[in-house]
């Protein structure tokens, strides 16, 4: 492909924003955790937005890239594996935590009804994989209604914070999201710090897009699978690292909602591909390995959300088991289908 980076430079670079992203994600965590007090958002509602959204932007820019470049199957396969990916990161975060089963300490409304709002997003492009003749010039309608019900998720999400109608029971494990002592920080350096981390970690997306395509080049691997586990790997780190670093500063509901948070903020992604995919339909291009990517994390993502509900008190419940295993096997079986 034109423009591509060599491949040795190109795994020099994705080194190198590993090492950027591990140094900002590890600030993040602490910033949201006071913006979420300070603002009165609270840590469910702060993490999906702060934490989700510019933990996301790694992935925004690498599927912009991708699909400026040309390539359908790696914009697609960013958005659609970062959610994969960062749910994995749960089960590594529940190794972590030791006390109890993170989703059990953890418990909160507002991310179950996100892994289900999840669900209904990531289902969204099913129906224009089956219909990819659809277009409004080379746009799927689908794509025009993933940033409406991702808008009207967030409403259902604050309204039920603000009204709820049930709750999950409390026992010796669950963590509440109680305000902390608020730092010497004011409100605006919070707002700039975490504006700060966003164009760092926003930059290295770029660097990220570009050396995955590299090594997709310079290997022979398919780009789609390379796009679903090497660079979403990479470009989901901060969400790891905020994450962890959260579960050790004991916002274990902040931590979650980052993961789950920026997964529904993830599935923006799959429009901004479409919309900077200008050479037809991405959903008829992108091959049959995609469809095969997002059933695997329409699993994992119901796996995610039945752990949420049963709260299996164990250090690793069942999902810590699933996660990673039909991880695994969605990433095999796209690679028997290129």
């Amino acid at each position: 492909m034109e423009g591509t980076w060599p491949l040795l430079p190109s795994a020099v670079a994705l080194a190198l924003a590993v090492g950027a992203i591990v140094v900002a994600g590890s600030k993040l965590a602490h910033v949201a955790d006071e913006l979420a007090d300070r603002t009165g958002m609270g840590e469910a509602l702060a993490g999906a937005l702060f934490l989700g959204g510019v933990t996301s932007l790694p992935g925004i820019v690498a599927s912009a890239t991708g699909a400026l470049e040309g390539d359908a199957g790696f914009a697609l396969a960013n958005p659609v594996g970062g959610v994969a990916i960062q749910s994995v990161w749960l089960a590594i975060a529940d190794l972590v935590y030791r006390r109890a089963n993170l989703e059990h300490a953890a418990a909160s409304l507002e991310n179950i009804l996100q892994a289900l709002v999840l669900l209904a997003l990531l289902s969204l492009p099913v129906i224009a994989y089956a219909t990819p003749e659809l277009t409004w010039g080379w746009v799927h309608p689908v794509t025009v209604l993933i940033p409406v019900l991702y808008g009207y998720g967030l409403v259902l999400v604050r309204r039920m914070r603000a009204e709820p109608m049930w709750e999950p029971e409390a026992t010796s494990d669950t963590v509440v999201d109680e305000p902390d002592e608020p730092s010497e920080r004011s409100l605006p350096h919070l707002w700039a710090s975490l504006s700060a981390l966003a164009i760092v970690v926003g930059v290295t997306g770029w660097v990220i897009a570009k050396a995955g395509l590299g090594v997709a080049a310079g290997t022979g691997w398919s780009s789609s699978v390379t796009g679903f586990t090497l660079t979403t790997a990479i470009s989901s780190l901060p969400e790891l690292v905020t994450l962890l670093a959260a579960v050790r500063i004991g916002a274990l509901t902040l931590g979650v909602a980052n993961i789950i948070g920026g997964n529904v903020f993830d599935t923006l992604l799959i429009a901004v591909s479409d919309a900077f995919y200008t050479r037809g339909s991405i959903y008829a291009d992108a091959g049959p390995e995609s469809l095969v990517l997002l059933g695997g994390t329409l699993l994992i993502t119901a796996i995610l959300a039945a752990g949420l509900l049963v709260r299996d008190r164990r250090g690793v419940g069942f999902e810590g088991v699933a996660l990673p295993a039909v991880y695994v096997a969605t990433a095999a079986i796209a690679v028997m289908v290129v």
